[in-house]
């Protein structure tokens, strides 16, 4: 595909720009030698590292999709809760994640779980906005003929709303597995012991370019692959929903 060809020739170029001297190696080091790098420490990176983001990911992530669902549907069912909550949701994104991650990982300390707060931070606004603004497109038409018939507000919700607010809630759900990522990258770059973020910032302190590119790209790798298996749980819902 197209995609693939591009990228062929940024790899391709990339490598040329290193070898020819045009880019010092120790600032952008070369695919082959990021590669080299990921095959040397494989045991360290795969073994210790990409399994402990990958928990923080995941329990940050189901974590910010319970809490998530459940206040973005008691604010559609809720008038009240959400002009209690709706404003102070939209506060927790206008200050920068840098500048809270430090307040949680003094309350929580370097270990999961002040990870996993970062995460949270992280993941928890788009689900909330997804669900909310999801449910909030209920068709009408389909909701007059409900109430006619004498369906309650929680009828109403099974049968018409949750199942338009799917598209919403899906695209809130891809946004926020890529934001876990860097959630938990930021979590391990202010403290720990493990973890690819934890990895790359001793890395770039030793100055090892080519260890802390490997562990750029496994990150990369692992929100890539988190966001394919949520487009393909997606797509497998709309089928059986369709058929």
């Amino acid at each position: 595909s197209l995609s693939l060809l591009l990228l062929g020739i940024l790899l391709i170029s990339w490598e040329l720009a290193v070898r020819m001297k045009w880019i010092p190696s120790f600032i952008l080091p070369a695919p082959t030698s990021i590669w080299n790098a990921l095959i040397e420490n494989h045991k360290l990176l795969f073994g210790l590292h990409l399994p402990a983001t990958l928990q923080e990911v995941l329990a940050g992530f189901i974590l910010s999709v319970i809490l998530g669902s459940l206040l973005g549907t008691g604010m559609h069912m809720s008038s009240s809760l959400e002009k209690a909550f709706y404003p102070f949701i939209i506060l927790s994104q206008t200050i920068p994640l840098i500048a809270l991650s430090p307040i949680f990982i003094f309350w929580f300390g370097y270990s999961l779980t002040g990870k996993v707060a970062v995460v949270f931070l992280t993941a928890f606004f788009p689900i909330v906005v997804g669900s909310f603004d999801g449910l909030r497109k209920g068709a009408e038409g389909y909701r007059e003929l409900l109430l006619t018939m004498g369906a309650s507000r929680w009828q109403l919700l099974r049968k018409i709303q949750i199942p338009l607010a799917l598209p919403s809630f899906f695209s809130g759900l891809k946004l926020s597995i890529v934001y876990c990522v860097i959630g938990a990258t930021i979590g391990e770059w202010l403290g720990g012991s493990k973890g690819l973020g934890y990895f790359s910032r001793r890395m770039a302190a030793n100055l090892q370019s080519d260890d802390m590119f490997a562990a750029v790209f496994l990150l990369s790798a692992l929100g890539l692959g988190l966001f394919l298996i949520l487009v393909l749980l997606e797509k497998i819902i709309f089928m059986k929903r369709g058929s």
